[in-house]
């Protein structure tokens, strides 16, 4: 099975308004921005939800937040519905102006929250807690000491077009918005009347040394020597530097084949988010949110999909362990 994009048949639906309640600045009726304008993308931010699953039959993977636990927060903290579209910020390095005022929270990692006005002076806000920032301030996203992605959400969510009933960026697919660039203005839809601002959420735990993901024996396990198998969950991996959104690239002993397939091609068949591949390198490959629908490479195992949030979170150079479920 072979799938081509053919992205000139997909129709952009506009999202809905939906009323603005009394405790939460409307949009001014007139051509004044509303939202937040980049100032700096940072090292690589995104515009995320929980994704568009059901689509892998036209090659759509479900894309959306790579931790949606965070994402999930986030929004509960300024009174979204839980799968609005917020920000996915790697690292650091964001800066957005506001455009008119709004309430914002960040969850997902303990980076630090630096508010510039328009007099000069700074303010830090905490992570994991709703924050307001006024018409004009400017919000810096600096670095944290754990965790690799955070999650911004902004009261009423982005109010960007939603493709295939998502308003996720997939990278794999180039469906849903593009990444942010600076200048870019990102629109925030009116509050919905059905939530108010939420309390500070305790973030979850970091993981210390060697993080660990149970995983399930995949479809393909016969196709690796006893010893193979066997040093798939001895070894301490580490996540190599060509990760991304995609997948989890590891670095460590390569894994062998017995020899009646050493060589050998398998049909491309269906891949599963948290599908651990292993391709003629012997280096596994954990699939995350865009990963491809289909793959001819042997699957060895597959990460259970609730235990995924906390792969997001492994930097470049983390050490992770597999241990089977």
């Amino acid at each position: 099975m072979e799938f081509l994009p053919v992205r000139e048949l997909i129709e952009v639906a506009s999202p809905l308004a939906t009323p603005a309640t009394a405790t939460t600045p409307a949009p001014p009726q007139s051509e004044t921005p509303w939202g937040l304008r980049v100032l700096a993308p940072g090292v690589h931010t995104t515009i995320q939800d929980l994704g568009r699953p059901g689509f892998a039959h036209l090659g759509v993977p479900a894309s959306g937040a790579l931790d949606r636990a965070a994402l999930r927060r986030a929004n509960r903290m300024v009174g979204n519905d839980v799968g609005d579209a917020g920000l996915e910020i790697v690292l650091s390095g964001l800066r957005l102006e506001s455009l008119g005022s709004h309430i914002l929270a960040l969850s997902g990692t303990s980076a630090q929250l630096r508010v510039l006005n328009a007099a000069g002076n700074e303010r830090d806000v905490p992570s994991n807690a709703p924050f307001f920032l006024h018409d004009g301030e400017t919000l810096t996203l600096l670095p944290g000491r754990r965790g690799f992605r955070s999650y911004l959400a902004v009261r009423g969510g982005f109010d960007v077009p939603a493709v295939l009933g998502s308003r996720a960026t997939d990278v794999l697919s180039a469906l849903g918005p593009q990444a942010l660039t600076p200048g870019s203005c990102l629109p925030v839809a009116a509050a919905s009347s059905r939530h108010v601002v939420g309390l500070a959420e305790t973030a979850a735990p970091p993981a210390s040394g060697v993080s660990e993901l149970p995983y399930l024996p995949g479809p393909r396990q016969g196709w690796f020597t006893p010893q193979s198998l066997a040093a798939f969950e001895a070894q301490t991996w580490q996540v190599d530097h060509q990760s991304n959104r995609i997948g989890l690239r590891l670095a460590g002993t390569p894994l062998c084949r017995t020899p009646d397939v050493e060589g050998a091609e398998l049909p491309s068949e269906g891949l599963a988010k948290g599908a651990i591949q292993v391709p003629p390198s012997g280096l596994p490959v954990t699939f995350l949110a865009d990963h491809p629908v289909t793959g001819g490479y042997p699957v060895i195992g597959v990460v259970p999909d609730a235990e995924l949030d906390k792969a997001a979170q492994l930097a470049p150079g983390a050490r992770l362990r597999f241990v089977r479920a």
